[in-house]
């Protein structure tokens, strides 16, 4: 996460480096050892958060130490904290069983954390977002949406929501929508594609390059809908037009650690729409959160890639453009399956219980 405007690099950047710039944390090799907790200041370290303590339980999110230090503060009867040793996580206590009561806690946790001031730089006044995220059982299944029971029976995949300017400091898989737009033949290098400058006033990533459309999956709507909604909100798109031409094209993830060292895996919904040649089309600024629209070449969007301008998941979006199209190739690209394979990460998934 960045509250600075970009600043160019020195030298231009390969597609490599842009990608590990947004898929750039490994969990340490002493994650899940006891030796872990003895330096709670240690923010390069991480306890994984479990919805119980059963054998077995889901883990959703991974902590860093100061925040469990933090949780243990928080009055009996919401989460359980056990001493440190090796398999140690933290979770919901067993009462807060159900999506209903999680959520109800961490609203007003994150809300009482957000008025004392706790991690101001994260979840201050400033930063809050007031929209919630999902956070499933297996990040990799399902989007499940709020069971109407408000029950676990039958195991669902959704667990609970969450403020999503507080998704980092619990570290959980977060979701979003991406869609590059452009005009003519995908794959011919006169391809040209639609680029916008994000506002100056963003609350992250100001006057940084973005995809053509893209934005977080509010808790509760599909993913399509997600898109449709952002398609109106930032571009001014008409609904029909999402519909008819925009195609689902896969998914990129990439483990993320921000500038404050919080970690935020990440899975982004990838969308392709092309405008025919000769086709009026402009995309409009419609809720503040873009500053304009450019319709660059090829040549212009790899160029300010290689300066290190795009939001870093955005160039990754792109990367993944230029590989499905035959505009990056494994003749041309040595580092073309780091690159690949890097785009498609499970974030250590396997990793976050593991018994040391």
């Amino acid at each position: 996460m960045s509250n600075d405007p970009p600043s160019p690099a020195s030298s231009p950047l390969s597609y490599l480096e842009l990608v590990k710039i947004c898929d750039n944390f490994r969990l340490p090799p002493n994650y899940g050892s006891v030796h872990v907790f003895q330096k709670p200041s240690d923010t390069d370290s991480f306890v994984p958060w479990t919805l119980t303590q059963s054998p077995g339980s889901p883990a959703v999110g991974l902590l860093r130490l100061d925040v469990v230090d933090l949780l243990r503060k928080e009055k009996p009867g919401m989460w359980v904290i056990p001493e440190p040793q090796a398999g140690h996580s933290v979770s919901f206590d067993a009462s807060v069983n159900t999506p209903r009561k999680r959520t109800a806690v961490l609203k007003e946790l994150c809300e009482r954390w957000r008025d004392t001031g706790a991690f101001p730089a994260s979840i201050g006044p400033r930063k809050w977002r007031n929209e919630t995220y999902p956070v499933y059982r297996n990040p990799f299944g399902v989007h499940e949406h709020y069971p109407e029971d408000d029950s676990d029976e039958g195991l669902g995949n959704y667990a609970f929501e969450m403020e999503r300017a507080a998704c980092p400091l619990f570290g959980v898989v977060t979701y979003g929508i991406h869609m590059t737009i452009y005009q003519g033949i995908a794959s011919s290098p006169q391809v040209k594609i639609w680029v916008p400058t994000r506002a100056k006033t963003k609350q992250t990533w100001p006057s940084w390059l973005d995809n053509s459309v893209a934005g977080g999956i509010p808790s509760g709507m599909p993913v399509f809908e997600s898109l449709v909604k952002e398609c109106e909100e930032e571009a001014s798109m008409e609904a029909g037009i999402v519909r008819n031409h925009a195609k689902p094209v896969g998914t990129i993830s990439y483990f993320f650690r921000n500038r404050m060292h919080f970690l935020q895996p990440e899975v982004e919904y990838v969308y392709d729409l092309g405008i025919p040649q000769d086709t009026p089309f402009q995309p409009r600024p419609s809720d503040g959160e873009v500053e304009s629209f450019d319709l660059l070449s090829l040549d212009e969007v790899k160029s300010k890639m290689r300066q290190g301008i795009f939001k870093p998941n955005c160039a990754a979006v792109l990367i993944d453009f230029f590989v499905r199209h035959g505009h990056l190739t494994p003749d041309d690209e040595p580092d073309y399956m780091e690159i690949v394979t890097r785009l498609h990460g499970r974030f250590e998934y396997e990793r976050w219980c593991q018994q040391v």
